[in-house]
């Protein structure tokens, strides 16, 4: 809790409180929309006190007072504070410039530091960027001088984290809170429902937390077929969420529940298994993924206990929204169930040319829920699946499955919140090398595509304003501890809090990344375990045709010396210095590494291969998946072999036909082999090829076939690697080769997708 002291002061006796002026950098996350002055800083010498005189600011204070109490500590030592030369904070409610309801102004010189806001929770923003200004060293504090103008681009600037997969209790949830309310995130989306788990005590169905929030074993990796067999389960009682709630109010922060229905809800199955379409037996979950049973939405007694639920989640938690999910909630069972289709037809829910009766009925289920929160004084907020069928009138669309759910939604009229796994999802991983990362579900989100993020994307101004912010959502099927939620969240939180708060021209990611260096010290004091990849050498490589070379363009945050070599050797300060961009036209066992003052940077390495197919022109037959298809057909001959994760861009995505290639050699050539190779991720759904068939051309027009090569399917349901495939012949001339690389025909059986379409990604097509 905050400290209880409170100081009151008018600016009747102002003495001397700093030593002379120094220059100081300012380094503020989120960025400022308006920063006037910081080139000068003072000392200072005498403590702070603060002035209020507002009773409305009577909490704030409170909360400006545990850090005014610190920096005193820090400043006097064992010294009596001299309150009569103490610098004043003064808090103040006032008609400012800015009319948005967080607005500040905070203004820092020698005669004191003012915060003026329209409501209590922007003089609470301004408190957090003066925590940012305070510099302390060596027993020194020091502040510039600087009149900041400051209000949110969006209004809803949100975090999620996943409670029902991984449990971390009270302690952690306030630890991150304080984490969100110094980037001044606004919202808190506590997800306590879902398979694997039942969080939230629901007094009047005791089960769900008796029985809902313990499973009996977790399942090990990703979807092995192996279990640690050990109990694991953890909830809140509804005190424990208040206690929760009320501390987050106190940092102006909301929570939004979600109790994700009417998928995601076998913990609650295996308590009340009468709520079920086959009425069990379940269990909850032991395994991560989208499951058959959900709840039956033709038995009324499903409705009841839903209206039930929500009546108690509203009295917890005080918030507008409620998330009522609406996510990955198969139709299967429902198709079966004599009640779901009694519903069905006693309702009137038809079929259509886009949506099945069954999709109508997931739709009855969110419209009246909706109506219900409604009634209470509620509404309701859900992924974008609930835009498959008839959209609750009023819901607020979270549009996860990239944008388009979102932008579908605003050009509809519906508020959205836009959360694109693609930027926004803190499980992935966020470095391409991620062989000495903790385990993350797959994919790719480095920082810099947090950062990239526009929420409003390609709408016009009228649909813009249904944007009315962004989430980053953290699943915890593989997050185990608190550490590890700590590692995928920061720095990334600080660069989606700068996409939520400063306006898109002023955005620089190169600034960011210099203002972030001072945040990270804020976490090794804080006890934070954060990520470190900003300070990682960034490494791009970009085929260029043209040139028939590998370019390679080397960078850092704090532009440190680079040495790099191109024989496999590691480097030293005695290598090749990085000046410019490297073109590598043959080849090549490039590494590079930063050589810092404090020690070297991790090596980043790079085979680049050339044969006879590299860089030469290649045509596909059947297209990449449009969300894999990254840098096009020249990716499959750029010299340039991906590693075991498929959305790095290195690799091509393929679903629902074979990938038949096309490369002109430029003239007639003798060749006697080709190769290539697949990611196999089975638990991302990611088969490898069932064969190979070299076919050779001198006019692209009559190919006749050379080789031909069957691989057998894969078929255990836990693989993941990356799978290299070959085919040799007799040595044959010809100028266009054919290379078709068969697809994996089904997900084979025991997989969770089993008898559904796999995904192919392919990588660099050899010729020799």
């Amino acid at each position: 809790m905050y400290s209880s002291i409170k100081y009151v002061w008018a600016f009747a006796i102002l003495l001397p409180v700093l030593a002379g002026c120094v220059p100081q950098e300012v380094s503020l996350l989120p960025k400022p929309q308006s920063l006037e002055g910081s080139k000068n800083s003072f000392n200072v010498k005498s403590g702070f006190k603060i002035e209020v005189t507002d009773e409305k600011l009577d909490e704030t204070s409170a909360y400006l007072a545990a850090f005014v109490d610190e920096w005193n500590e820090y400043i006097c030592k064992d010294k009596q504070l001299d309150e009569s030369g103490a610098l004043p904070v003064s808090l103040a409610l006032d008609k400012i410039g800015n009319d948005n309801p967080e607005a500040y102004e905070l203004s820092v010189d020698k005669s004191g530091i003012m915060i003026k806001a329209n409501f209590p929770q922007g003089c609470f923003y301004g408190i957090q960027t003066l925590r940012q200004l305070v510099k302390r060293d060596n027993g020194v504090l020091t502040l510039p001088q600087v009149k900041i103008c400051d209000y949110p681009d969006f209004g809803w600037r949100s975090y999620l984290l996943d409670e029902a997969r991984h449990f971390y209790g009270k302690e952690f949830v306030k630890k991150m809170l304080d984490e969100l309310a110094a980037l001044k995130i606004n919202k808190f989306h506590w997800h306590l429902t879902d398979d694997a788990g039942w969080r939230i005590e629901i007094k009047k169905y005791p089960k769900l937390t008796e029985i809902g929030s313990q499973r009996s074993r977790t399942v090990i990796g990703k979807n092995t077929q192996e279990y640690d067999n050990t109990p694991y389960g953890g909830f809140y009682t509804q005190e424990e969420a208040k206690e929760i709630v009320k501390y987050a109010q106190e940092r102006y922060i909301t929570v939004i529940p979600e109790v994700d229905l009417p998928g995601h809800m076998l913990a609650a199955l295996a308590a009340y298994p009468e709520l079920g379409c086959t009425g069990g037996p379940y269990e909850v979950c032991p395994r991560w993924g989208v499951f058959e049973d959900v709840l039956c939405i033709g038995n009324d007694k499903t409705m009841q206990f839903l209206e039930d639920v929500m009546s108690e989640i509203i009295e917890i938690f005080p918030s507008e929204y409620v998330h009522i999910g609406g996510d990955e909630a198969p139709r299967d069972r429902w198709k079966e169930c004599p009640k779901c289709q009694a519903r069905i037809k006693a309702e009137g829910l038809k079929a259509d040319k886009n949506h099945t009766a069954e999709d109508r009925l997931q739709s009855y289920c969110m419209t009246r829920i909706e109506k219900f929160l409604n009634s209470k004084g509620r509404r309701i907020t859900g992924w974008d699946e609930i835009l498959e069928g008839d959209v609750a009138p009023n819901a607020t669309v979270m549009s996860w499955r990239g944008a388009s759910g979102g932008i579908k939604a605003a050009q509809m009229g519906h508020d959205v919140i836009m959360t694109p796994n693609t930027y926004c999802y803190f499980d992935y991983y966020q470095t391409a090398d991620t062989k000495d990362e903790p385990l993350g579900i797959g994919g790719y989100v480095p920082i810099e595509k947090v950062y990239s993020l526009d929420p409003t994307f390609d709408l016009n101004e009228e649909q813009k304003k249904h944007i009315i912010g962004a989430q980053a959502n953290l699943w915890t099927e593989y997050i185990t501890t608190t550490e590890h939620v700590e590692y995928m969240v920061l720095p990334r939180m600080a660069a989606l809090a700068e996409v939520q708060w400063t306006q898109p021209e002023k955005k620089d990611f190169k600034d960011f990344t210099k203002r972030l260096a001072r945040l990270m010290k804020f976490y090794q004091r804080d006890g934070f375990n954060y990520a470190k990849h900003v300070f990682d050498l960034k490494v791009d490589f970009t085929p260029d045709v043209a040139k028939k070379a590998v370019v390679v363009t080397l960078s850092t945050i704090d532009d440190a010396p680079i040495y790099y070599t191109l024989d496999g050797t590691e480097p030293t300060t005695t290598s090749l210095k990085y000046t410019e961009p490297v073109a590598i036209t043959e080849t090549a066992d490039f590494q590079a590494v930063v050589i810092r003052p404090e020690g070297k940077s991790k090596v980043v390495n790079k085979k680049i291969s050339f044969n006879k197919a590299t860089y030469c022109p290649i045509e596909l037959t059947f297209q990449p998946s449009e969300k894999y298809k990254f840098g096009g057909a020249i990716t499959l001959v750029d010299g340039m072999k991906g590693n075991d994760s498929y959305a790095t861009g290195a690799w091509l995505g393929f679903v629902g036909g074979d990938v038949e290639a096309i490369i002109d050699l430029g003239q007639e050539t003798e060749i006697k082999r080709v190769a290539t190779n697949a990611i196999v991720d089975m638990s991302a759904w990611i088969m490898g090829s069932t064969g190979l068939v070299v076919s050779v051309s001198n006019d692209n027009k009559e190919f006749r076939e050379v080789a031909v090569k069957d691989i057998p399917a894969e078929t255990n349901i836990d693989k993941k690697g990356v799978e290299n495939y070959e085919i040799t012949f007799d040595p044959v001339k010809a100028r266009y080769v054919k290379v078709v690389i068969k697809r994996s025909p089904a997900l084979p059986k025991g997989h969770a997708g089993e008898g559904k379409a796999a995904y192919m990604f392919i990588d660099e097509i050899e010729v020799d």
